[in-house]
């Protein structure tokens, strides 16, 4: 008899197997190996989420505003989408500062611990430091005329320009609105195929899901720092932590009960795989093509709202980002003997709400970010490098956190729209 494993046990177990496979690596000098023969699987598996991202993105979001038949509808989606985003992240920027100053984690980190993080960590934080400044040089205004592309091709062949082609495909969909519907007939049904197509190669993809988890974890494992100064930092890992526990266990389940009528162990099961290959992917991006299958086939979302809500989410929303910049700026202020006032912590709280809306949504992007919320502080930048050696694992985390925010909305939204059919058990 042939038993079925269903695909979150098969992503955990693979979870489960590259943490083990790690420390035995780490144990018997197996380092080279999983390095060179068992990392690339997990690359090939990120790249693969990557590659069908951009047209995902494109042909879903074209689709999904062409399905709206009106600019009113598009405009009610917009607001009410818009404007739930804008809550969560202040909530979430809101928790971690309140977090941080209850624990305030960086009162514990010894001096000495202090400089062997800067010493080893440094030039990686001066790089980030360096990517930051140019986006500070460019002017308050900048992120908006980043949005709109000078060249459709580039836009289109760049993961790290999402806004940019979520902003050509809500243009282009606008397009298919205002013709006349037996001129657009043709373009809307080549985009309903495209759509069919593309979420086939998604099924397609994630039969790698279990594999690409395993070789990611494995290779973390080998790569991680020395449990001495992860065991300096559990007080501010603890902290980003128990922020992200509440998003995931309080604020999400109150907003999912109270406003709809699903369950929230409904919306926790179907949602659950998606939440797991962001935890091994660090990307919101990257995993957007399983929350969209999860979010459409085992939530009940319509189409046209999941099409439209989800990849900018993916892009503007990252609730877990921003309790962290939160977290991680009043640390690093601690760390180095720095008084924050009320002013200072409530311009935090802007700084990083915008800054949250203007990371990539690729691993990593939050702590370039991060760099910006620290120089309108007033925080040293370099004090960056106290928290590179437990980012990977944080990041892991906060995007779980960013996934499960953008499919919580998009309930909300296709609930308010009476768009939430009926999610499959």
């Amino acid at each position: 008899m042939h038993i079925r494993i269903a695909l979150h046990w098969q992503i955990l177990l693979g979870l489960a197997l590259g943490v083990l496979v790690g420390f035995l690596a780490v144990s018997f000098g197996w380092i080279n190996f999983i390095r060179f023969w068992i990392k690339p699987f997990g690359t090939i598996f990120i790249n693969a989420l990557k590659m069908i991202a951009v047209p995902l993105i494109l042909v879903s979001l074209i689709k999904g505003v062409s399905d709206l038949k009106d600019l009113t509808k598009l405009s009610q989606m917009g607001i009410r989408t818009v404007g739930w985003y804008l809550l969560t992240t202040v909530t979430s920027v809101t928790l971690g500062l309140v977090i941080v100053n209850i624990f305030q984690p960086g009162y514990f980190i010894e001096p000495d611990t202090r400089e062997i993080l800067m010493q080893s960590y440094g030039e990686g934080a001066q790089t980030r430091i360096g990517v930051a400044q140019l986006n500070l040089e460019k002017g308050p205004l900048q992120p908006l005329v980043d949005i709109f592309p000078d060249n459709v091709i580039s836009a289109l062949t760049d993961n790290t320009k999402m806004l940019q082609a979520i902003v050509i495909a809500i243009f282009f969909g606008i397009g298919l609105i205002l013709l006349p519907a037996k001129t657009a007939r043709p373009l809307k049904n080549l985009f309903d195929g495209l759509n069919d197509v593309v979420m086939k190669m998604v099924d397609i993809i994630m039969l790698l899901a279990p594999y690409g988890a395993f070789a990611l974890l494995a290779a973390l494992i080998i790569d991680a720092p020395s449990l001495d100064l992860i065991g300096a930092l559990l007080s501010y890992s603890g902290c980003v932590v128990i922020g992200i526990l509440i998003l995931l266990a309080g604020l999400y389940p109150m907003l999912v009960s109270l406003l709809t009528k699903m369950n929230y162990k409904t919306f926790w099961r179907a949602i659950f795989p998606a939440q797991l290959v962001g935890f091994s992917t660090s990307s919101s991006a990257a995993t957007l093509p399983v929350t969209m299958e999860r979010t459409k086939e085992h939530l009940g979302v319509d189409e046209e709202v999941a099409s439209f809500v989800l990849p900018i989410g993916a892009t503007v929303n990252m609730d877990g980002t921003s309790l962290y910049q939160a977290v991680a700026a009043v640390f690093i202020a601690q760390a180095m003997g720095i008084t924050l006032d009320l002013a200072a912590q409530l311009g935090i709280l802007l700084t990083a709400t915008l800054a949250s809306i203007g990371a990539a949504a690729v691993p990593g992007a939050g702590m370039i970010m991060l760099v910006i919320v620290l120089g309108a502080a007033g925080i040293p930048e370099a004090g960056l490098a106290l928290i590179i050696a437990v980012d990977r694992p944080l990041d892991m985390l906060r995007t779980t956190a960013n996934v499960t925010s953008d499919a919580c909305i998009a309930v909300l939204v296709a609930s308010r729209l009476g768009k939430l059919k009926t999610p499959i058990q």
